[in-house]
């Protein structure tokens, strides 16, 4: 009764082989259930926090800081805004309007923080909410943020995508430069950034 090999290497009786046997199936279900808990949690935030913007570095990342003075470096996620002049290395057009436009929006506010992910910079990558608007959508609406489709998930995605597909149809923003246009991604590319 049972595997002679389990019973000979490891002095398991065929009661205890069968239970191993019986259980096996049960551990590849549990095993599988968390993994899909863990891809469904990935689509809730980290975390949410609310904090003052200090500080534009551009159209996709600023600076802010919580109540308790905590520091946040925080990229904008699910856009790409056109790059602005950094030291020797040119801006792309519309690289200072999209920091404008964002600064208009936030600077000196106080906004919720809803943490998606953490970049590879040590950046926390967020959605900005300034009471209920969505400031990552609006910047895309505006013409002065392209939806970063390469990392966009649910809920975000379709509605980050209509809002990019209004805003060019509108030519508004950096889509009024028509065929001219370089995605940040492939300016960031061609500059060695």
């Amino acid at each position: 009764e049972g595997d002679p090999h389990l019973q000979e290497t490891h002095g398991l009786s065929g009661k205890a082989i069968k239970m191993i046997k019986v259980r096996k199936p049960l551990l590849w279900i549990l095993a599988a259930m968390a993994v899909l808990g863990a891809v469904a949690l990935h689509a809730a935030p980290i975390r949410t926090v609310t904090a003052t913007i200090t500080k534009i570095s551009d159209g996709d990342t600023v600076q802010a800081i919580t109540p308790e003075g905590t520091k946040l470096k925080v990229r904008l996620y699910g856009i790409d805004a056109p790059e602005t002049q950094k030291g020797n290395k040119p801006g792309e057009p519309f690289g200072n309007a999209s920091k404008d436009y964002l600064a208009s929006l936030i600077s000196q506010r106080s906004v919720r923080v809803e943490i998606r992910d953490i970049d590879r910079y040590r950046r926390m990558v967020a959605i900005l909410w300034l009471a209920e608007r969505n400031v990552n959508q609006e910047m895309i609406a505006a013409g002065m943020a392209e939806a970063y489709v390469e990392y966009l998930k649910k809920p975000y995605r379709a509605p980050f995508i209509q809002a990019e597909q209004e805003a060019k149809a509108q030519g508004r923003g950096v889509w009024s430069q028509g065929s001219r246009y370089e995605r940040p991604s492939q300016f960031r590319k061609r500059m060695g950034s």
